[in-house]
């Protein structure tokens, strides 16, 4: 699905180039749906299109959020993994 937003032209010009102003959009998007709860952490690497959960780690990192993977996440990457033949 893509979505589109309206954003006056002077404004998306000094905010940056198309591919690098959707991507932050598109960060800062996931990011809250992590933090209001309607993702997981396995949903927002998929989101974000991270190959791995250190890169998905360093992310959340980056931007003060330091959490400890709950049980369920652990087993979803673990099911990940087997899917993967790893």
């Amino acid at each position: 699905m893509n979505v589109t937003l309206p954003i006056p032209d002077d404004l998306a010009r000094r905010l940056g180039s198309g591919d690098e102003l959707a991507r932050r959009a598109l960060e800062a998007f996931a990011l809250e749906e992590y933090r209001a709860g309607r993702l997981t952490r396995s949903e927002l690497r998929r989101l974000l299109g991270f190959a791995t959960r250190a890169t998905l780690d360093g992310f959340l990192r980056a931007r003060g959020i330091d959490e400890a993977m709950t049980a369920l996440e652990f087993d979803q990457d673990r099911q990940d993994l087997d899917r993967l033949g790893i």
